[in-house]
């Protein structure tokens, strides 16, 4: 899968339109691994994966982004993990969004009170942001996976 970047130097998110004029089936072992003893006849089971089919289900409103920072650290988003965002998918209570608040780009989960939009971090030392009618508030989508390098 290419990855084609849209990023600037003063954005805090890297974002990637993915390029699907390939396909890249990888072997796919379908059998769960054991964190005890595993099974002998695991070691012949082989299918195939198609990464492209099994984390993205709108191709057209689909996009990545690679997280800087620490602010969602608490629910495993971490500094240099890869975002798998959906457009298409309507933002919702406790959804975890990529959202742009006053022209600044950040990942937050979106919590909603009666006529109050708060934007959390999902790490203590980050204040949670109250959007108010001041703010422009545009959400580009929802966070549907995040992968991550170890």
């Amino acid at each position: 899968m290419k990855l084609r970047s849209l990023n600037n130097d003063d954005t805090p998110l890297e974002f990637y339109i993915p390029d699907y004029s390939s396909k890249l089936e990888i072997p796919f072992f379908d059998v769960g691994i054991s964190a005890g003893f595993p099974s002998p006849a695991d070691d012949f089971i082989e299918l195939t994966i198609d990464l492209n089919k099994e984390f993205i289900k709108n191709k057209d409103t689909t996009f990545f982004a690679k997280v800087k920072g620490h602010s969602m650290k608490d629910v495993g988003i971490n500094d240099g993990d890869l975002l798998i965002i959906d457009k298409s998918l309507e933002p919702q209570n406790n959804k975890i969004a990529v959202c742009q608040v006053d022209g600044k780009f950040t990942v937050k989960r979106i919590k909603i009170e009666k006529d109050t939009v708060w934007l959390i971090a999902e790490n203590e030392d980050y204040e949670p942001i109250k959007v108010t009618s001041e703010n422009e508030l545009l959400i580009w989508g929802i966070v549907v996976h995040s992968i991550k390098s170890f």
